[in-house]
């Protein structure tokens, strides 16, 4: 599909990310949200490119987003090998806190969707803390299952009376990124999808040292954390990621003929 955005970028293993920076990635953000224009924001990782490689449909979700910045170690340095020399890594769980200190500031109102009712209790109380001019404008913990089209309506309806210019969605991958898809249009706020923020900032699981962020390594800690339910996920998409990739290098070397 032809892609019409503002923002400089490039293909990484077919899925267009946006090259972009911390402030001006906040101010664009906060842009929309002053405006309450229906967004989605996605925050691609090695296991979301991956998946919209695998996932055609998916793909095409990530290649439609009003922006798609670079969660994972792996895509910013693939950014900067394609000529995006300053790209940093831009998290979900630091956008979300970057964009709550920013509504504070702003008067400007957000929603939490997704995760579990504990969750969501502990993680306004600690918004309450931290950013006390901060308006959660609402939440809600949906079931581990598929809507009704009454109960999404009702979602639906819910957020919007909130008159939230945010709406983080913590639903995981690539559930959170069909679901805001499915929603652009229909909530008139910015959609971020921000995979386990809720988790971290609760406090419900703990986030990786800086230094491991910093390198690239906060997917070994995860890993170390919850073997069981994360091995596949890093273990198999990391190699598929490298080997996809590896082989899109060796396409491309100069004289190569095309079959």
């Amino acid at each position: 599909m032809t892609l019409k955005r503002n923002l400089d970028g490039a293909a990484v293993l077919g899925a267009r990310i946006d090259a972009v920076g911390w402030e001006r990635c906040l101010d664009q953000i906060a842009g929309w949200a002053s405006r309450r224009e229906s967004r989605c924001v996605y925050l691609c990782n090695v296991h979301s490119i991956v998946t919209a490689r695998r996932q055609p449909t998916f793909g095409t979700i990530i290649n439609a987003a009003d922006l798609a910045v670079p969660d994972g170690a792996p895509i910013a340095w693939r950014l900067r090998w394609l000529g995006f020399a300053e790209q940093q890594r831009i998290s979900g769980p630091d956008l979300m806190w970057k964009c709550c200190a920013r509504a504070a500031q702003e008067g400007l109102s957000v929603f939490l969707y997704g995760s579990s009712p504990e969750t969501l209790e502990r993680l306004r109380a600690r918004l309450a803390r931290e950013f006390p001019a901060l308006r959660v404008a609402g939440w809600h913990a949906p079931p581990f299952r598929r809507l009704t089209s009454k109960e999404d309506a009702q979602v639906v309806r819910k957020i919007e009376r909130s008159g939230a210019h945010l709406v983080f969605v913590a639903l995981g991958c690539p559930k959170q990124e069909a679901w805001m898809k499915a929603h652009r249009g229909r909530i008139n706020a910015v959609l971020i999808g921000v995979g386990a923020a809720f988790d971290f900032h609760a406090g419900m699981v703990r986030r990786a040292p800086r230094w491991m962020q910093r390198g690239g390594l906060e997917w070994l800690y995860r890993l170390a954390c919850e073997p069981r339910r994360l091995w596949r996920r890093y273990l198999v998409t990391n190699t598929l990621f490298f080997a996809y990739l590896l082989s899109e290098l060796i396409g491309r070397r100069p004289g190569r003929r095309s079959c």
